[in-house]
């Protein structure tokens, strides 16, 4: 379909061309041509006739062959006008009169040889009986027959009527003579022949008069006109078919020359247009074994290239990566950048119309223009600028003309968006490779830590058994001295440490696992006053640690044991800096961010955030120092294991917050925390001892520990309780007293058991007892699944090591469970 316009333009001219052709010949002078011959010969045969017509009336022609071929030409010529006449309406009316003549003059013609042949053959008898007469013995028939032969001689020169009378009176004379008679005959036949030629004689005359007559030049002159009209018109227009052809021609070389002018420019439009995608492929090229390191000097010389393509005099490309602004610039010799500049390109981009392939080309300033004035500010005299694709403003591809005057121009700058997505491709590829290789670094600490994982698991199971141990002591101990006094403060805090301990114990065990932990609202002032307590035992002397108060209250969701480690991790990080006497200064704030902002190597917002800033007065950090902080394994101190600041920014992160340091040399460090905050609502405190809600009434619980040291502790805190406790190392022991008394025991407690057999050993006993409520004791709760659970016909879950607290809310929500579920069977069953 996009070749039909063409197609019918070239058929268009191929026609007009062969028109004028078919007019500048002047095919129709051949047939005026012919059709003059023809009439030429028409007049020149009609005049032979005439010719041969008197020849014979006077004798001098014995016969008609030359009249009979004079007769046909005659015909042919007449014939070849008709033919050459054609469909011309007015010549064949003209040949039509012409065929009208001929046919009467060849009437005259046929009539006149007819009557030509009795007037020889009479003037030939004539003119022998007069001989003979005239050798007659009687004068007067002599003297008759010679007046008669001279009158009939005059009446042959002159056919007037005078002459005829003349012969008719001396035939008259003859007639009445007395002729002898042996000359009777001969003056009979003479006076028969004399009479003939007396008859003829006028007739012929009148017959050559009449063919003379018609013989005339008018009609031949009306053909002539005729002919001659047509052939002035053809000629005529065939001097306005070759001006015509002329001018077609200056058209066409015009044309010709116009073309040639577009090939020329598209041919030099496509050399161009090669050379630049030599460029790009050359720029693709740089760019395929492109370093994180050598980035900087390949987009250099990739400027460069491009800038010699339009005849910039300055090159740059910025983007923004994430919230890193990355920009790159060349320029020729002498030539430099004003100050923020190509930055501000950035902003001014957006405010220029750059169509749908955003793109803004401006080969020379217009100063009158606002925009084209801010360029001209700048030193820009001429501008072309590719931004990012889609709409989007955080990436531009731009060069100046500061010193020529203005840019080349070239129409395709259009392909320079290939360029732009070269560089761009190339810068993110690096910055791929980079985050590549930062994650295969971040890899490799993650095996490492996997295996400090694995060993940190190992150990857990006798950690616990200490933490049992203190957390049990330190309930039975709680139980004997006064509420209030300063026994019973120590007692709670160490029970506080204790359950922390625990905390920590489940977080050892769920370490490299990325899955979201049991998470809380949190008041990170009363999570400050226990931290206070715990860093005023393992502060140096020289350190004190300040809080400044803040009149709102922060509340975050997250786990409190991670967050007061990583308050502590901070903390201790900025007394093990301070070598000299100090304080280090904890606040704490709530912003509100209305937009995202750059925190670091995260982005936080908008909402609502609570920021904890821990500062030092510390040596502080210089640049190489803050770049690896947060590295895992790295430390400046050579007691350090470098996983202090790891944890806390994996923390933070892990809550959806960041991390932001501020340290120089000698000016100290300050660490910002951002957590996202939730309603300015104070929680409940903790209650760490048994409310009396809870505590038992004699009811009998099976305890299972292969640990008999721990399980004579369990027994001792579930005694405390106001429970019996009927304790039990071995499973096939438990399994057998379940199955011999049913209804002897009202609660099972599962402790924890080394190798994961605890859901079996729990599905054991609810295959022995189904209604039997059991609680699990368990380290770490993150890979049990509600699913097997149900099925080992577990109702609670509690920390192991046990807390007093958390064991009698379990165990009192199990056995009010037990005694509906108890209820409901028995009227199922009454009914």
């Amino acid at each position: 379909m996009k070749s039909a316009p063409a197609v019918i333009s070239v058929a268009f001219v191929l026609g007009l061309l062969t028109w004028l052709l078919l007019h500048g010949l002047n095919i129709n002078s051949a047939r005026y041509d012919s059709q003059l011959r023809a009439l030429g010969d028409f007049t020149r045969f009609e005049r032979g006739m005439t010719r041969e017509v008197l020849t014979a009336r006077a004798g001098l022609s014995r016969n008609y062959d030359a009249l009979v071929h004079m007769v046909n030409a005659y015909d042919d010529a007449l014939t070849r006008l008709r033919d050459t006449a054609g469909l011309d309406a007015e010549q064949t009316r003209v040949i039509d009169v012409l065929s009208a003549r001929a046919d009467r003059q060849e009437s005259l013609i046929e009539r006149f040889k007819s009557r030509n042949a009795l007037l020889q053959s009479s003037f030939a008898y004539f003119g022998l009986f007069s001989d003979r007469l005239a050798a007659s013995e009687s004068r007067p028939l002599v003297t008759a027959a010679s007046a008669l032969a001279a009158a009939m001689l005059r009446l042959t020169l002159d056919t007037s009527d005078a002459a005829a009378r003349q012969v008719e009176d001396r035939l008259e004379e003859l007639a009445q003579l007395q002729a002898p008679p042996a000359e009777t005959d001969s003056v009979h036949a003479l006076l028969l022949h004399g009479q003939m030629l007396h008859d003829l004689l006028p007739d012929i005359d009148t017959i050559l008069k009449t063919l003379v007559a018609e013989s005339n030049n008018r009609e031949q002159d009306a053909m002539l006109a005729v002919i001659l009209k047509r052939q002035l018109a053809a000629r005529a227009s065939a001097r306005k078919t070759r001006l015509l052809q002329y001018i077609t021609s200056l058209l066409l070389l015009s044309g010709i020359i116009y073309f040639g002018m577009l090939l020329r420019k598209r041919a030099m439009a496509l050399r161009r247009r090669a050379a630049f995608e030599h460029v790009i492929a050359n720029i693709s090229m740089l760019f395929i074994n492109s370093s994180n390191d050598g980035i900087d000097a390949d987009v250099e010389m990739a400027l460069r290239q491009l800038a010699g393509c339009i005849g910039a005099d300055r090159a740059y490309f910025a983007c923004v990566v994430g919230t890193t602004m990355h920009t790159y610039r060349w320029s020729r010799d002498g030539i430099a950048f004003e100050p923020g500049w190509p930055e501000r390109v950035l902003s001014l981009a957006p405010r220029l119309d750059g169509g749908e392939d955003g793109i803004v080309y401006i080969p020379r300033m217009n100063a009158s223009h606002p925009h084209d004035a801010m360029l001209t500010e700048a030193g820009v005299s001429g501008w072309l600028c590719i931004m990012a694709a889609y709409g989007s403003r955080d990436g531009i591809l731009g060069f100046d003309a500061v010193r020529g005057g203005a840019l080349t121009y070239w129409s395709e700058v259009s392909l320079f968006r290939m360029a732009f997505d070269a560089i761009g491709n190339a810068i993110r590829r690096t910055r791929l490779e980079g985050e590549k290789e930062r994650l295969q670094a971040s890899l490799q600490q993650a095996r490492r830590m996997e295996t400090i994982g694995t060993f940190a698991s190992g150990i857990a199971h006798n950690f616990n058994n200490i933490v049992g141990a203190i957390l049990g002591h330190a309930e039975m101990a709680d139980a004997r001295v006064a509420p209030g006094s300063r026994p019973a403060a120590s007692l709670a805090e160490i029970r506080r440490a204790g359950e922390r301990a625990r905390e920590l114990v489940e977080q050892i065990l769920g370490f490299g696992r990325r899955g979201e932990g049991r998470r809380e609202r949190v008041c990170l002032r009363t999570l400050v006053d226990e931290t206070r307590s715990l860093l005023a035992a393992s502060l140096p002397s020289h350190v004190t640690f300040e809080v400044d108060e803040t009149a709102d209250i922060a509340i975050v969701t997250g786990e409190p044991a991670q967050l007061q480690q990583v308050i502590l991790n901070l903390c201790n990080n900025a007394a093990q800096a301070m070598k000299e006497p100090g304080r280090i200064e904890l606040r704490i704030k709530v912003h509100d961010l209305a937009k995202p902002l750059s925190i670091g190597r995260s982005e936080v917002g908008p909402g609502r955030f609570t920021v904890i800033s821990v500062a030092d007065p510390g040596p502080g950090m210089d640049e190489a120092t803050l770049e690896r902080i947060f590295e895992p394994f790295f430390t400046t101190r050579p007691d350090g294991n470098g996983l202090g600041l790891a944890t806390v920014r994996e923390i933070v992160e892990q809550h959806g917050g960041a991390v932001a340091v501020q340290s120089r040399p000698d000016a100290g460090t300050r660490f910002d925390i951002w957590l996202p905050s939730g309603e300015p609502v104070e929680p409940q405190p903790a209650q760490h001892g048994s409310d009396p809600a809870f505590l038992g009434a004699g009811e009998t619980v099976l305890v299972i520990d292969t640990d008999r040291r721990r399980l004579l502790r369990y027994e001792e805190i579930l005694a405390a309780l106001g429970y019996e406790p009927v304790g039990f190392t071995g499973l096939a022991e438990a399994i057998a007293a379940c199955r011999a008394a049913h209804a002897r025991f009202d609660a099972a407690l599962v402790c924890h058991l080394p190798g994961g057999s605890s859901l079996d050993l729990a599905a054991a006993l609810h295959d022995a007892a189904p209604a039997l409520p059991i609680i699990l004791a368990a380290p770490s709760t993150r890979d049990l699944a509600m699913p097997s659970l149900k099925t080992s016909g577990i109702t609670e879950l509690v920390h192991h090591p046990l807390a007093s607290a958390e064991l009698a809310s379990a165990l009192a929500r199990s056995l009010v469970s037990s005694a509906t579920s108890g209820r409901l069977r028995r009227a199922a069953g009454a009914c």
